[in-house]
């Protein structure tokens, strides 16, 4: 048995992990037993001697330490720090397992976590931010196979290279191993990375995504809304492993902050340079005419193309690059290292302004509040430092480009871009040259003047333009409120279990106050309330605060990110973007890994000297650590070692292995049922395109239809379109079919109700339609094509000889333009928003006369011209 030796220091609940992989990897060379070392540390007795006494004769600390002087030196001094622990090696000139074990997990493994975590950061933000779910089935593909290829890899070939390595230390013939042995092996090896700091917080997403498991199952308003939602969170569960697995590891905190700068970089300088014209950015820069929009006529969406949650996210990370300049502005540094923490400040600010998104900047500027309150007395000053020429050059640049409708010449723009630039760079740099200058009282006045000044024309200079918003008017707001008192409305339906994925996207326009565009509710508190109700909203909650604490204790610098991550989100519709949730789950692992850092450099700061002991004197010491050792055996790994002699104890080694296994089965299960639904819905979205590329009725356009339907059943889209290549009764049955799936679908009623129109079946055709009505009454193109087929079925049903029939037909058709005649009144008298362009359509006015002499009687049944007006 080699040597094994835990170092114990109380408030570290890592240590006992390392503990029970000390008892269970561990083994003595030339007869030294176990010891263990929490016997010996201050703070206990042993054999009537107080602690100071064991601790003489068994180890020896040369360095205590204090936490708020190491809070100090951690603020002072550089980031890298070295290790000054020393621990004695074996007899055999090795060092000890858990040592080699943590040099290898802090290479080649941390290496590919890394890359394979900022990989799908940066997938994310190249794919618009993750918002549309045909965008989410790559990233989730890539995802989930290398974990499975990684997992496989951890429990395969390490497993088995370990216990090729034993078998030859111990002079073993090697032998294939057995099956049984395998799983073994594997279930103890994951149930070991189940208990990685950090890791129960994989929970919280799969808590989310089994809410939408269910709704799924059991029925909702979209089984396909459902069934993304449930996809979305499976992907965030995952990127939560791989951070949480990424935040242990030897460097992580590295790793977790060169991936939050290539997003936040590519994401702020990706829109600056479209504007610019050096980069072509389809649909980057949103364009408007209305001045409640947007005052200059364009805002910068960048490549997630919405502004709003554009200004949010580079508001994010201005903010966390803004409380890093300001630590490395408080003390004197070259001007190299200066320049480098400032450089990103002014193109982030300049995105930020350019979005104009007044939500993003009222979450910043209170997050930024938040971050100058709580900064300490004497760091405030920097961070003001930091802020103030990179925000009045990016207020300077935004007033240039907004004047020429972000499409300034490139010549022009680049050379903007560029002098704000410089300008921002010397101006920091002078700034801080003048506070850290050795003048008593005139440059520090000097600095606060320029900090005053600076602010002032940045503030006059970006509130212009929500001036000029305000002015044009309030209707986004009114239109706002709208949606929230409705969505409140709706949500009181079902307030504690939800209706599922989409429930807002999907009714909506059922229970619309007013005709305002709004395919998302703007709060993303209200959409999980919606989707999921009050479970949903505790678990987000829980989540969200769970990881503000984390990061507030132990990374407060990136407290005011997180903070517009949840004060915007509140605003918008943020939440649905994937690469948000991706965002806040980078920066929890991101607190934890500068935790753990901390927590090394506490415990290399204290000198151990580890001697095993093989004297009498301790042979009471390590009768307590036998026991130690066997308690652990006992119910971790190693059972056949120690005779169980009771029924309570065998219990307890068959539950210990059946939630080990259990834990296994579900990973496995997990991550191999989303691979497979992703890859069937992947198939579906690349077989419907294809066929909405070949002309209409070919037989290549329904091959690829039904392939697509096949794949993916649960899609509204692909039904109608297949059902419209069929046969009438053939596309009746598979329309009605759908609607288990889709029942708040309103197209769904008008193919059905077209269908029944053809049969000559008035009055099911009438109720088809009414129902797609009551989904969509601010529909007016619907309405328009209701009357219309209401037409038609009612010539059928005459020319039939069914009179009295078309005549009901008819009445129903009359009834139906009525009401949508009343409505259009009163939108145009309420004097609302009329977002969606509701009105009386053209042919809707000849529709509803012919109806009424068809209804009456009295005129001929046909009318040729209007045969041919189809909406």
């Amino acid at each position: 048995m080699h040597k094994g030796v835990v170092r114990y220091r109380r408030g570290y609940a890592a240590n006992e992990e390392m503990m029970e992989q000390a008892f269970e990897r561990s083994h003595h060379a030339n007869g030294t037993e176990y010891v263990d070392n929490r016997d010996l540390c201050n703070g206990g007795k042993r054999d009537g001697r107080d602690s100071k006494g064991s601790r003489d004769s068994a180890y020896h600390r040369e360095n205590t330490y204090n936490k708020d002087d190491m809070k100090d030196d951690m603020y002072e001094k550089d980031d890298t720090y070295q290790s000054n622990g020393v621990i004695q090696i074996d007899g055999s000139g090795r060092f000890p397992w858990i040592l080699r074990s943590e040099h290898y997990s802090g290479s080649g493994g941390t290496v590919g976590l890394g890359i394979l975590s900022i990989i799908l950061l940066l997938a994310g933000c190249l794919s618009r931010g993750l918002y549309y779910s045909a965008d989410l089935y790559p990233v989730i593909l890539i995802e989930a196979g290398s974990i499975l290829i990684m997992f496989l890899l951890f429990l395969v070939g390490i497993r088995l290279e370990k216990e090729q390595e034993q078998e030859q230390e111990q002079g073993r013939k090697q032998v294939p191993l057995s099956p049984v042995h395998w799983l073994g092996n594997n279930e103890r090896m994951v149930w070991r990375m189940i208990r990685i700091p950090g890791i129960l917080r994989v929970l919280w997403p799969l808590g989310m995504m089994t809410c939408f498991g269910v709704h799924a199952w059991a029925g909702s308003v979209s089984k396909q809304g459902s069934m993304d939602e449930m996809l979305r969170w499976s992907l965030l569960g995952m990127f939560t492993l791989l951070t949480a697995i990424l935040a242990a590891r030897t460097n992580g905190a590295r790793w977790l902050a060169c991936g939050w700068q290539m997003a936040g970089g590519l994401l702020v300088l990706s829109g600056i340079f479209a504007v610019c014209g050096i980069l072509p950015l389809p649909f980057g820069v949103m364009r408007t005419a209305d001045p409640e929009i947007s005052s200059a006529g364009a805002r910068l969406g960048g490549l997630l193309q919405y502004p709003n949650a554009y200004g949010a996210i580079v508001g994010m990370y201005a903010l966390e690059r803004l409380t890093a300049a300001a630590r490395v502005i408080a003390r004197p540094v070259p001007a190299g290292r200066l320049i480098a923490a400032v450089l990103p400040l002014m193109p982030a600010q300049a995105a930020l302004l350019l979005s104009e998104s007044r939500g993003a900047w009222l979450a910043t500027g209170c997050a930024a509040v938040a971050a100058f309150a709580l900064q300490r007395r004497g760091a405030r000053l920097p961070l003001l430092l930091a802020m103030a020429a990179p925000l009045a050059c990016a207020a300077w640049l935004y007033r240039q480009l907004a004047a020429a409708q972000l499409a300034p010449a490139p010549v022009p723009g680049l050379l903007a871009l560029a002098g704000a630039w410089a300008a921002a760079l010397l101006g920091t740099l002078l700034l801080c040259r003048l506070w850290h200058s050795g003048a008593a009282k005139a440059p520090r006045a000097a600095a606060l003047t320029a900090i005053v000044l600076a602010g002032a024309a940045a503030a006059l200079m970006a509130v212009a333009s929500t001036a000029d918003r305000l002015a044009a008017g309030v209707g986004t707001g009114v239109s706002r409120l709208q949606m929230w008192r409705d969505a409140l409305q709706l949500w009181t339906e079902a307030a504690w279990l939800g209706q599922g994925g989409d429930t807002w996207r999907n009714m909506f326009r059922a229970i619309q106050s007013s005709p305002y565009v709004g395919g998302e509710v703007h709060n993303g508190l209200l959409d999980l309330a919606l989707d999921t109700g009050m479970i949903g909203i505790v678990l987000v909650a829980g989540w969200f605060l769970l990881t503000l604490r984390s990061i507030f204790y132990f990374a407060p610098q990136l407290f005011p990110s997180v903070l517009v991550f949840g004060l915007h989100g509140v605003m918008d519709f943020d939440w649905s973007f994937t690469l948000f949730w991706m965002l806040f789950i980078w920066l929890g692992a991101w607190a934890v890994a500068l935790k753990t850092e901390t927590e090394g450099v506490q415990r290399s700061g204290v000198t151990v000297k580890y001697t095993p002991i093989r004297s009498k004197s301790g042979s009471k010491l390590r009768s307590k650590s036998r026991s130690l050792f066997l308690r652990y055996l006992s119910t971790q790994s190693h059972p056949s070692a120690v005779p169980m002699r009771s029924f309570f104890h065998i219990f307890q080694r068959v539950t210990a292995r059946l939630i080990r296994v259990s834990t296994v089965m579900i990973i496995l299960f997990w991550i191999g049922g989303t691979v497979w639904l992703t890859s069937r819905y992947a198939v579906a979205e690349v077989q419907y395109r294809q066929a909405m590329s070949e002309p209409d009725g070919t037989p290549a356009q329904k091959v690829h239809l039904m392939a697509a339907l096949q794949s993916n059943p649960n899609r509204a889209d692909i039904v109608i379109s297949f059902a419209r290549t069929l046969p009438v009764r053939e596309a009746e049955t598979l329309l009605l079919n759908s609607l288990s799936h889709s029942p708040m679908h309103p197209h769904i009623y008008i193919e059905l109700g077209r269908l029944a129109a053809q049969f000559g079946e008035g009055q099911q055709a009438g109720e088809y339609f009414e129902q797609a009505i009551a989904l969509n009454r601010y529909d007016g193109i619907g309405q328009s094509t209701a009357l219309y087929w209401m037409e038609q079925a009612t010539r059928r049903e005459w020319k039939a000889g069914f009179t009295d029939r078309a005549r009901q037909t008819a009445a129903a058709g009359v009834q139906m333009y009525e009401r949508y005649q009343l409505l259009t009144e009163e939108v145009e008298a309420g004097n609302v928003r009329n977002d969606r362009r509701f009105v009386l359509e053209e042919h809707a006015p000849g529709y509803g006369e012919n109806l009424r002499r068809l209804d009456s009687g009295s005129s001929p049944p046909f009318t040729p011209e209007l045969n041919k007006r189809r909406p």
